[in-house]
């Protein structure tokens, strides 16, 4: 029972000790390479720490509205031809107004080796087609310390599993503390499970650059477009005064209809007082 306990305690230790591990990221630091895997090396053969950079990019391109179906179709051919494994469409999306617009969003992922030069290929499909680049933007996050604390807490914890399974082996203690064992086995695996799969998403949006494409279709119609546009608001103006007048005729009519009440009786008032001045004709002599 000594020995039981003494092993309990020393897991304990072992568990508050993992969060020092991961604090202290320094050395754990070379031990990653970019992929989240083997480590790189200086021309000496020493160990070095590579950043892990997650970069997304966004382009917004200027398409004849007619032609966005075929930009986007030829983007998407683009992502085809290098693999599932270098280029992924995540969602795409296209739509159309009755006066002539159109929109449409492309989102990729794509071998971050390959990303900047894959925007170029991108753009020169939309010159193709007779539009521009409108704007466009690049963010990065390093998630280096993420990833090696993660590491550190999953080696920990893997670490801890083991004590555990190798106290549960032995079968040395009470059916209490068995039941114990095999419950605090299950919290850490779960946790095991949570680390990698965290593990997995950061690594992957370092190995996957992230592209985000907005087509505007309002290129095509440029000289049309502006005619719409006022003929549109024509119909708005004309519609809001109506709409204008209408509440004040809803508004006015109670108080028309008061005033007259008021006129009315104002004028039977005095129709009565002029009708009782009026003195009585005087008999006529025989």
């Amino acid at each position: 029972m000594k020995r039981w306990i003494a092993a309990l305690a020393c897991i304990a230790l072992s568990s508050c000790g993992s969060a020092q591990d991961a604090a202290a990221p320094s050395t754990e630091m070379a031990t990653l390479s970019p992929a989240g895997g083997a480590a790189g090396k200086s021309e000496t053969g020493v160990k070095v720490a590579l950043p892990q950079i997650a970069y997304s990019y966004r382009y917004g391109f200027d398409v004849p509205s007619g032609a966005i179906a075929k930009v986007q179709d030829a983007h998407v051919a683009l992502c085809d031809r290098l693999g599932i494994v270098r280029c992924r469409v995540v969602e795409m999306q296209r739509s159309s107004a009755d006066e002539g617009g159109a929109r449409g969003s492309l989102k990729l992922q794509v071998d971050a080796g390959i990303a900047r030069a894959f925007g170029g290929a991108l753009a020169k499909a939309v010159e193709g087609a007779g539009g521009g680049l409108s704007d466009s933007s690049t963010t990065s996050e390093d998630l280096s310390k993420q990833i090696v604390d993660t590491e550190a807490r999953l080696r920990s914890k893997e670490a801890l599993t083991g004590r555990l399974m190798q106290l549960l082996q032995t079968r040395n203690g009470s059916v209490a503390e068995l039941v114990e064992a095999e419950r605090k086995v299950a919290e850490v695996q779960e946790e095991i499970d949570a680390a990698r799969s965290w593990l997995a998403e950061m690594r992957g949006r370092v190995s996957m650059s992230a592209i985000d494409i907005d087509y505007d279709g309002g290129a095509g119609g440029s000289f049309v477009q502006p005619i719409r546009e006022a003929f549109g608001d024509i119909g708005g103006l004309i519609g809001t005064s109506i709409g204008a007048l209408i509440l004040f005729v809803a508004g006015a009519i109670p108080w028309a209809l008061l005033i007259a009440a008021i006129v009315w009786a104002i004028r039977r008032i005095v129709r009565r007082r002029r009708a009782r001045a009026v003195p009585a004709p005087a008999p006529v002599a025989e």
